[in-house]
Formats: structure tokens, sequence, C-alpha cells
């Protein structure tokens, strides 16, 4: 049975891993390039997209992010010092924080979302066949 066709070489597992650090690398500069350091884009990325009409729970965003709790909680509180999001204790549950996206927030999002599509985009023409990103991910993505 000849499983090449199915199963990737390493070679296209090695390609596929340089190509995917290439795009975080990419991620990580534009984000810096407009005005937010990573971790905020990942959150607000985060907010916009996992969490429900644009906010969500820290324990949320920790899972989403897969950091721990405390260190969401400091990513938070400067990502909220900078305006970019805005927090809210629960009226149920004070422990509870929810955390929204503001319009400046938002604004930064748009324009980093722009440029990943663009990116994305160039990404598969590089990516090893059989590898990666399908066009239907892409278009999914671009009608965000």
């Amino acid at each position: 049975m000849n499983h090449s066709v199915r199963t990737p070489s390493l070679r296209q597992l090695a390609l596929f891993r340089y190509q995917l650090r290439r795009f975080l690398r990419f991620s990580e500069r534009a984000a810096r390039a407009c005005g937010v350091t990573p971790q905020q884009h990942q959150l607000l990325l985060g907010l916009a997209g996992y969490g429900q009409n644009g906010s969500a729970t820290i324990s949320e965003m920790a899972e989403f992010l897969q950091e721990r709790h405390n260190a969401v909680v400091g990513l938070v509180k400067r990502a909220a010092s900078r305006g970019l999001v805005r927090k809210e204790r629960s009226k149920n549950d004070h422990r509870v924080v929810r955390v929204s996206i503001t319009s400046l927030g938002m604004q930064k999002l748009k324009k980093l979302t722009q440029l990943h599509i663009q990116e994305l985009k160039q990404l598969r023409a590089r990516v090893p066949n059989g590898i990666g990103l399908r066009p239907r991910v892409l278009k999914r993505s671009q009608e965000a």
C-alpha cells in the first residue's frame, strides 16, 4: 500500500512547520507595526472570534490563549490601560470579569485581519501540496 499520497513526508512536514513559523513571525511583526503586542492581538482576536458578541470572561480567554488565568488577568489589565478592551465585573458573581473589545481595539483588529488574510494567501502558495490551508478555509476567513 502506498501511503505517500495520504501521509505527508518528513520534508513536507518540515516545510509546513517552516512556513507556519514564518507566518507567526509575520503576525508578531504586523501586530507591533499596528501598535499592539502580539499577545494583545491574540486577545483581540479571541474576543472578536471566540467570545460572544465581542466579549468573553477571563477564563474563556485563558482557554483560547492557552495561558494561565493570572497571565490573562495581566494581559487584560495592560490592554485596558491602552483602551483596547474594557473590563466589567459580573453583577451576579463579582469574581467573574467580562472583557469586551472597544472600538479602538476593533479598529486595530480589522487592520491586522486584512494584513493576515493577504499573508495567508501568500502562505497557501508556499505550503507543500497536500498540507495546510485549503481554499475554502481562506474563503471563509475573507467573509468574516
